[in-house]
Parts: C-alpha cells; sequence; structure tokens
C-alpha cells in the first residue's frame, strides 16, 4: 500500500479535515433546545432512520467492529439518575459522526461540536436533530449551552460524547495530546466517563483496512479533591487508556510527520 505523507506542525491546533466551512457565530440567538419539532425530528431522523444507516454504512465501508461494548450495556442495566460521557479519538470524518451511537446502542448520543458542523447548507439543519451540541462563541451563548449539556445529561439521560483532540487528523493511529479541558463536564455533574478507541486493521478476508473500536471504563470523577485536579485525572486516565488501545492499530494508510524532524 501506498502511503500518504502528511506533515504538521501543532499536534493541537492542526487540522486536516477536507472540508472547508465558514463557520456560523454561535451566539445568544442560537437555539439549543429546538423545541418540539426538533424532538419530534430527532425521533425519525436520527432513531428510525439514520442509526440502522449508520450500522449498514460502517459494516460496508469499514467492516466496523466495536470490542467490550458490554460494559456500556451493563451501565445501562443499572437504570442511573444521569447519562454520562464518552470521548474518543478524531480520525474519520464519517465514521466518527456514526461511531458513537453504535458504541451507545440503544442510548441515544448527542456531540459536542464545532460550528461548522451546524453551518453547512442543508446539512446543517439536520445535525441538531442528530444530536449536534455547538460550541458557544461568547458567554451570553455559553449559558445556553450549559444549560443544553445539562438538560440533556441530567434530564434527558443522553450520553454526550467529545472529541477532546478537537481536529480531526484522518487514518492517524496514535493518540495526539489534549487538554483536561473538557473533562470539567462530568466532573461538574458528578457522572461516569467511557472511552472509545478507533483502530485500524488488515482486513484479511476481503482485503483493504478495517475499523474496529475499543470500548473502556467506566472512569468516575474523584469527588474528595480539588476540581482541577479531577478533571486532570480523569484526563490521564482516559488518555493512557486510549494510547494503549491504539496498539492495536497495524496500518498505516497516512504517515505524520512533524515537520521540524523533515
Amino acid at each position: 500500500m501506498k502511503k500518504k505523507i502528511i506533515y504538521y506542525q501543532n499536534e493541537l491546533e492542526d487540522e486536516f479535515s477536507a472540508a472547508q466551512i465558514k463557520a456560523r457565530a454561535i451566539d445568544e440567538n442560537y437555539d439549543y433546545d429546538g423545541g418540539l419539532g426538533r424532538r419530534i425530528a430527532r425521533l425519525f431522523v436520527y432513531v428510525i432512520f439514520a442509526k440502522p444507516v449508520a450500522f449498514i454504512y460502517l459494516k460496508l465501508f469499514y467492516g466496523h467492529r466495536i470490542v467490550n461494548r458490554k460494559i456500556i450495556k451493563d451501565y445501562l442495566k443499572k437504570k442511573s439518575d444521569k447519562g454520562f460521557f464518552l470521548y474518543g479519538n478524531h480520525t474519520n470524518a464519517g465514521a466518527d459522526a456514526l461511531i458513537p451511537s453504535m458504541v451507545c446502542m440503544p442510548k441515544n448520543v448527542s456531540v459536542i461540536v464545532h460550528p461548522n458542523n451546524v453551518s453547512m447548507p442543508v446539512f446543517g439543519h439536520v445535525t441538531p436533530c442528530l444530536g449536534a451540541i455547538p460550541l458557544p462563541d461568547d458567554k451570553k451563548a455559553m449559558v445556553n449551552f450549559m444549560k443544553s449539556v445539562e438538560a440533556r445529561v441530567c434530564k434527558v439521560k443522553d450520553c454526550i460524547t467529545i472529541y477532546p483532540e478537537a481536529h480531526i487528523w484522518p487514518y492517524y493511529t496514535h493518540i495526539r495530546p489534549f487538554t483536561d479541558k473538557s473533562f470539567g463536564y462530568p466532573v461538574k455533574y458528578k457522572t461516569p466517563v467511557f472511552c472509545f478507541t478507533n483502530t485500524y486493521q488488515k482486513r484479511f478476508f476481503f482485503g483493504g483496512i478495517r475499523m474496529v473500536t475499543y470500548v473502556d471504563g467506566p472512569f468516575y470523577p474523584e469527588e474528595d479533591i480539588p476540581v482541577v485536579k479531577s478533571r486532570r485525572c480523569l484526563r490521564d486516565a482516559v488518555y493512557d487508556t486510549m494510547v494503549k488501545r491504539s496498539g492495536n492499530n497495524n496500518v498505516e494508510k497516512i504517515v505524520y510527520k512533524k515537520k521540524q524532524d523533515i
């Protein structure tokens, strides 16, 4: 397999998504709730249509397999009074939008996303029905954003997915360093955390590459220590687990090289 080479400068900031979208401003006027109309649309678009299509798409194009999904099934059997947060590595623009729903089946999933995801001319109106929660651009919008997150995890009991690496690096086979900022949510709402690690492996019978997703957790925030330390501990537990799971990659379609190493 001939490998493509991508050169990067900053693991925290560089973005390699092919999509070029001008993001809309997410200000105090952005409607995070959407009312009854969005809830009805979510039932039809997400639950009835998107989930089955996602399953078929992932199987056909990626030979997708999930390892250890039982731990989330076991958690759901406990019938907790809250949802949970799910963290994953960001390596595939198409599949990453679909995998959390497969990991958490039958639980509904919301995803904290960049404003790009709600800015597309047509599909940008659909993504909120699929659970997209765009990051706010100002303090007033932040109030509405936090209310939405709290409602979904504490009242609706959704799974909320976060990609802490923030930027897409297609087919990347390692885990990029990420901050502990997004781990403030489970600390604030006292909810468990699960993580998934997407890996790329040889597809022996059909050739090509298959995606294998490993699920781990639950990790719980420590309550008897300062918030900043609890946030950091959660981040480290998830990061270390994902790094370990990334060792299961055995195909490298794209090679990433740091410019200073050239």
